[in-house]
């Protein structure tokens, strides 16, 4: 075991960009539990939620729910996501147009993190 000063440190969320994707994981034993908090994150704050994917999209290497969300409104709804998320797990993300930047040095994750496929922004012609 890694003394505590060695263990990867998971990196919370940071309010610096204008625009924002959370990405709600989930599977099918948990799907009804994020369904809800997604809605939850409509009714109760206003923030615009996306397609609800019960298939892998994109990089993701799980099913999930896009929250799509402004620098405004960051800081309530990652406290909110955080006090109610239970067991689910979030990437979220700055949303500056620059997919690769957005999913590795613009990411932090709310709960365990996984690996996602960043192949999919490498462009096969280069």
């Amino acid at each position: 075991m890694l003394p505590c000063h060695q263990k990867k440190m998971i990196s919370r969320p940071v309010n610096i960009f204008l625009n924002y994707h959370a990405h709600v994981y989930f599977d099918k034993s948990t799907q009804h539990q994020a369904l809800i908090l997604c809605d939850n994150a409509w009714s109760i704050l206003k923030i615009l939620v996306g397609h609800i994917h019960n298939k892998l999209v994109g990089p993701h290497p799980h099913w999930s729910c896009q929250l799509s969300f402004t620098l405004t409104q960051f800081d309530e709804l990652i406290t909110w996501l955080e006090l109610n998320r239970r067991d689910l797990n979030i990437f979220a993300h700055g949303a500056t147009g620059d997919n690769l930047a957005d999913h590795t040095t613009h990411a932090a994750w709310l709960g365990e993190p996984s690996i996602l496929n960043l192949n999919v922004f490498i462009d096969s012609s280069a």
